[in-house]
């Protein structure tokens, strides 16, 4: 496959370098451990079906939404670029 001026094989070290950050990313959110009984947010008590669901949890539903729709998340380095880019 023509490339321009990459060398042999960059394109698929670009794709491997990014299915890599996202398994870190994903390894790195990873809780485990005894869950907490008590949701750290707003000491509701957290269903016992969370609890045995999720190991190591430690918010209750509606805090982990909460948090989560926050926007935490890294979205680290478009290595692709978009085809509208790479027509200009």
């Amino acid at each position: 496959m023509a490339s321009g001026w990459a060398r042999e094989g960059a394109i698929q070290d670009q794709i491997d370098a990014s299915v890599n950050d996202a398994v870190q990313y994903a390894r790195s959110n990873l809780v485990s451990g005894a869950s907490a009984e008590l949701c750290e947010e707003c000491d509701e008590s957290i269903l016992q079906a969370r609890r045995l669901a999720l190991p190591g949890v430690k918010y209750c539903v509606s805090c982990q939404a909460e948090l989560e729709g926050k926007g935490t998340l890294s979205k680290g380095f478009n290595r692709r670029g978009s085809k509208d880019s790479q027509l200009r």
